[in-house]
């Protein structure tokens, strides 16, 4: 504890000493402020306190000394974590208070007249970070997380931050929920009245009328959160379970979806099934059928939904259903059980965690999904569609945005709820230390043909919807004029030989731009997740279940809200990041994080913690039991976590369009601007280019991460 403490307590000096304190022009790797350290804007904080007389820098400085004082004078391991606990935690206190009373121009309820702040930098992270460690260093010493400081510190940094960057933004927007019209303060009996509303919860569909938004939107997140769940298990054992020869072509059908850019795959059923789609012009004329609009509703959507989000459930089962050990198939065997017996009394209700995080998953995104219910919705209203034009309406109402994002977390901490429950405390360890050279029971052929029956018309369904965007992206334009261009790919990604080699093509910055970010913020996100994971399914602390819980909020917030968020929480200060990459990275990481912490759960339930505690009294700590021995086991969580990361940063739409900036544009703004434009072929062009380019990238990643190996019969022969 002395060490790591004194560590931290050295890097927090460094911080407070030598790194400037606000943001800086240019960055501070870009070191151009080396030479302005003297003036008040690239200053260190103590040279702010001591140059240029601001005080309330001040607040670490003594808490760092008090550090020290208790590291060299306190004896006794319990005093001197108690000492530490305290003053890191006053320390962190003061730091998180003068940011938060003197933003912007000026100081809060004027008790410093005049004065104000930029943004936090560098200098403040790095203290605020050692300050933190500090303590979660002292809190390891008093016992708790086991004693050891690798855990208690990352359940530290994991809560500070989704503290940062998902409940600061989401504050900023549901606290309007209780604002009164006009503006004249807040109050309960306004937000009661209008969150219990017919308008919202309305059950007229039952009477033949029209359902309330929130109605609409549980009814599809149940039938899509089902319906993706029972797929993708479809789509899982056929990968893990039967001999069916096509699998790498049907592993790129299954993924194919998930990194479809946004509107795509609703302009394709709508040229396809639309009034005047393709297959619905071939009907009429060939048997007289009536056009209709049946496409813009309730079966647009869910039909959209299904396409898109089978993926999410697919990528998070497979790895649930590898996991199941054979020997325990071979023991039901043994005991003259039948392989449907098999399946249904044991495989089954191994998987059941597995089943619960896909359907969770499922529900929570069609809940969150604006661009499909914008593309097809017609008259029938979702929460999502209906947040977003309570910002960006001709009539503004931000208050009714937060009620019904609230209804949203309303709904989604219900699901999560009752997915515990269905899930229970049960034990679904089935990978263990013991040696296992079995291979998994094959399917009865009941089932095997029950999951071919539904997985394959659907793949072939995905293979003509793809078909069908590829066309459109060849031809001038779909539905009207198939005559053969390349005009569509030559404006978007042209190249320039003169001179050397230049990018002309329109589409190419913001190509660079998004995989840069995406590339970055895949890691980071399966990091976090996984990490979150970790600390769920193998430690237990004070508050797991709100913290667990936490995790999931800002995936169940429309990226609309989450987009206005985090543009209210940072365009000013304490935290100031509008307009730059850093806050797109952010946005990703925190969104899309509850993928990875779902799978790798899923994942490492299976997990026997016999495999932790053996690798423990061997002499490992926490760090190296979860590096080299749970890390190992668990490509298919990282596989999904990346892959599912890298492709969100890249298809995202919702949360960054209000992010986006001149100097940082993302390819979803410019394909949004192409659709609304009326440049359907070229928006489809550039979006064929980021399926391939994600499709590449996805069989890199499998590559590099490769196939987990569980027992003896996964080794290739030599």
């Amino acid at each position: 504890m002395k060490r790591t403490a004194g560590l931290w307590l050295l890097i927090g000096l460094v911080g407070y000493a030598l790194l400037p304190w606000y943001m800086v022009s240019g960055g501070v790797f870009g070191l151009g402020w080396l030479a302005e350290m003297s003036g008040d804007g690239a200053a260190p904080a103590l040279w702010q306190v001591i140059l240029h007389g601001k005080w309330w820098l001040s607040g670490p400085l003594p808490a760092f000394a008090a550090a020290a004082a208790v590291l060299g004078f306190v004896h006794g391991q319990t005093a001197m974590a108690r000492g530490l606990v305290v003053v890191a935690a006053a320390g962190l206190g003061l730091l998180i208070a003068q940011g938060l009373l003197i933003p912007g121009t000026a100081a809060r309820f004027g008790w410093i007249a005049g004065e104000g702040q930029p943004g936090m930098g560098a200098g403040a992270f790095v203290t605020a970070l050692a300050l933190l460690l500090i303590l979660t260093t002292g809190i390891s010493g008093l016992g708790r997380g086991r004693g050891d400081a690798f855990v208690t510190g990352l359940i530290g940094l994991i809560v500070a931050l989704v503290a940062t960057f998902v409940f600061y933004p989401v504050a900023h927007v549901l606290i309007r929920a209780f604002e009164m019209k006009g503006g004249a303060g807040y109050g309960v009996s306004e937000f009661l009245r209008r969150f219990f509303s017919a308008d919202l919860w309305g059950l007229g569909c039952l009477v033949g009328g029209d359902c309330g938004p929130a109605i609409n939107s549980l009814i599809l997140g149940l039938m899509t959160g089902a319906g993706t769940t029972a797929l993708g298990l479809a789509f899982a054992l056929i990968f893990t379970r039967t001999g069916f020869r096509a699998k790498p072509l049907l592993r790129v059908l299954t993924i194919i979806p998930i990194i479809t850019p946004p509107f795509v795959i609703g302009l394709a059923l709508i040229l396809l099934f639309g009034r005047a789609g393709t297959v619905t012009e071939f009907f009429a004329d060939a048997f007289g059928w009536e056009k209709t609009r049946w496409l813009y509703g309730f079966g647009g959507i869910y039909l959209a939904q299904m396409l898109s989000f089978t993926p999410i459930a697919f990528l998070v089962l497979i790895g649930v259903v590898e996991g199941v050990s054979p020997s325990m198939e071979e023991a039901s065997q043994t005991l003259d059980a039948d392989r449907w017996q098999t399946f249904r009394y044991v495989s089954l209700p191994l998987m059941r965690p597995g089943l619960a995080n896909a359907f969770l998953l499922g529900f929570i995104e069609s809940l969150a999904d604006f661009g499909n219910p914008l593309v097809l919705g017609g008259n029938f209203n979702v929460l999502s569609t209906e947040i977003y034009f309570a910002i960006v309406g001709a009539v503004a109402d931000p208050a009714k945005a937060a009620i019904l994002s609230i209804a949203l977390l309303a709904m989604t901490l219900g699901a999560f709820l009752v997915q515990r429950r269905w899930v229970g405390k049960k034990s679904y360890a089935t990978v263990t230390g013991k040696a296992d050279s079995g291979r998994h029971s094959a399917l009865n052929p009941t089932l095997r043909w029950a999951c071919y029956l539904t997985a394959l018309p659907w793949a072939a369904f995905t293979a003509a919807i793809y078909s069908m965007i590829v066309f459109g992206s060849f031809v001038k334009l779909w539905g009207y004029n198939h005559s053969f261009t390349l005009e569509h790919y030559i404006r978007a990604f042209s190249v320039s030989f003169t001179d050397g080699i230049r990018f002309t093509g329109s589409a190419w910055d913001s190509y660079f731009t998004t995989l840069t970010i995406a590339g970055i913020s895949a890691p980071l996100t399966a990091f976090v997740g996984l990490a979150t994971a970790y600390l769920l399914v193998r430690q237990k602390f004070a508050g797991k279940e709100a913290f667990e819980f936490s995790t999931m909020l800002s995936f169940a917030i429309p990226g609309t809200v989450i987009g206005v968020a985090y543009v209210m929480a940072f365009n000013f200060p304490p935290i100031e990041l509008t307009g730059t990459s850093i806050i797109l990275i952010l946005v990703f990481v925190f969104r899309n994080m509850p993928v990875g912490v779902r799978g790798g759960i899923a994942a490492m339930s299976q997990l026997d913690r016999s495999l932790d505690e053996a690798s423990i009294m061997l002499g490992a700590n926490s760090f190296t039991t979860a590096r080299r021995v749970i890390a190992p086991l668990l490509g298919p969580a990282i596989l999904a976590a990346l892959t599912y990361s890298f492709v969100r940063a890249i298809t995202s739409v919702s949360a960054v369009i209000f992010l986006v900036s001149a100097r940082h544009n993302m390819a979803t703004s410019f394909i949004v601007g192409r659709v609304e434009n009326g440049e359907f072929g070229f928006a489809i062009a550039y979006s064929a280019v980021l399926i391939l380019t994600m499709l590449a990238a996805i069989l890199i990643l499998q590559l590099l991460i490769g196939k987990r190996r569980l027992r003896r019969a996964d080794r290739v022969e030599t």
